[in-house]
């Protein structure tokens, strides 16, 4: 038996879905529909293997879905015209009708699929738009001499501990991690000065680390 469906999308787990949700709760019950099911990622758009996007996909291509209500259709993709109209085009093989908060013009038939395209390519110049604007920030700080990217897990305060038990008391990256309840992985990256802990001189951990992994 077919039903009705809601497909949510956000960039990252740190973003929230209740705006989606609401909006579409309030135009599907405009409408006198009901939403069964729903389908929330919390990953980019740039690429169409996410793992609810997957699992509609396959409900529709089973009949499962009559009718899916999306807040905007960039939340399907946002990786270009061609995989939004195939995923568009999927849809509608399969019997299931799309319905768009945002958009809020037919999205059938001819027209349809010249509006969809539109979106498609609006949505894909501001993904690259954005992305410009990153790497425009971050070429800016480092030219400044700062580091580009999430504050470092491990203060300099912190380090030198780190630092003190791993040469002067020849503790373990696991002892260390357990007595300073910080990821191995994290105070491995520190000693060895990677990532946001990579410095222009190699230190003396890093030296020891690689004496002990040699």
């Amino acid at each position: 038996m077919s039903t009705i469906a809601a497909y949510l999308r956000v960039s990252s787990r740190g973003q929230d879905v209740a705006t989606q949700r609401d909006a579409i709760q309030r135009m599907a019950r405009a409408r006198g529909d009901r939403v069964a099911l729903w389908f929330e990622d919390s990953l980019s758009g740039a690429k169409l293997a996410r793992p609810q996007l997957r699992a509609l996909r396959q409900a529709v291509h089973e009949g499962r879905v009559r009718k899916l209500y999306v807040f905007k259709l960039d939340r399907l993709g946002r990786s270009g015209i061609r995989d939004t109209l195939a995923v568009v085009q999927e849809l509608r093989s399969n019997g299931c009708e799309l319905a768009s908060v945002t958009e809020t013009f037919p999205l059938e038939g001819p027209v349809g699929e010249i509006v969809i395209a539109a979106i498609a390519w609006a949505a894909q110049m501001e993904r690259q738009a954005i992305g410009d604007r990153i790497a425009a920030a971050r070429i800016r700080v480092e030219a400044s001499g700062g580091r580009w990217g999430r504050p470092r897990r491990v203060d300099p305060g912190t380090l030198a501990t780190a630092k003190a038990m791993f040469i002067v008391q020849a503790k373990s990256i696991r002892e260390i991690s357990a007595a300073l309840k910080i990821p191995r992985s994290t105070i491995a990256d520190a000693l060895s000065e990677k990532g946001h802990y990579k410095d222009r001189h190699p230190g003396i951990a890093k030296t020891r680390i690689a004496r002990r992994s040699g």
